[in-house]
């Protein structure tokens, strides 16, 4: 079975992403075609890049990045559900994906973005990022807006139209999931 990590792209307190992924991880649990997990980036507690050797090389020296690369590994493709901050993705995703190299390759990935231009540019900035760590970036993507996705910019309440767009998208991600399993299978 296929497993799917839908991963919280933001540590910054009173953050909406969480509450974000867990109606991803809802709309997905709902499907028979994957497993689908949180993957919480705030429960990793990653330092800024402490590793002395580039993640490239494999060889890991802290144990919260064995930690956290040994949770990565154990995902065939991935949900990013990502802020929009600064015309980009947060810096704690960005540094999360950083630490690791190798449990990434292989796999594919999916978006959920949420901003006032629904997240838009943090997803592009994602995909540019996904390209370097070989992982396959699907087309659909899910943007939701800071205006008419939350009220008051705080309660999440997305409209039901998004919901159509989270079903492609995890399509997307499964098939391709899938495709790259023989892939990761020869590599392994």
């Amino acid at each position: 079975m296929i497993r799917i990590g839908v991963i919280v792209g933001s540590t910054r307190p009173g953050r909406k992403a969480l509450d974000v992924a867990k109606w991803v991880l809802d709309i997905a649990n709902l499907r028979s075609d994957a497993v689908y997990e949180l993957v919480d980036i705030a429960d990793a507690r990653l330092p800024l890049l402490d590793e002395p050797m580039p993640p490239s090389m494999g060889q890991y020296s802290q144990q919260h990045t064995k930690d956290w690369a040994a949770k990565i590994a154990h995902y065939d493709g991935f949900v990013f559900v990502t802020p929009e901050y600064n015309h980009g993705t947060s810096g704690a995703l960005k540094n999360a994906i950083d630490f690791l190299f190798a449990e990434w390759n292989n796999k594919a990935a999916g978006f959920v973005g949420y901003g006032s231009m629904g997240g838009a540019r943090a997803i592009e900035s994602l995909r540019l990022v996904m390209g370097e760590i070989m992982v396959a970036d699907v087309r659909q993507a899910v943007q939701l807006s800071l205006f008419t996705d939350f009220e008051n910019f705080s309660t999440f309440k997305p409209a039901t139209m998004h919901e159509q767009s989270v079903e492609k998208m995890l399509d997307q991600v499964v098939a391709w999931s899938k495709a790259l399993q023989g892939v990761r299978q020869a590599k392994g």
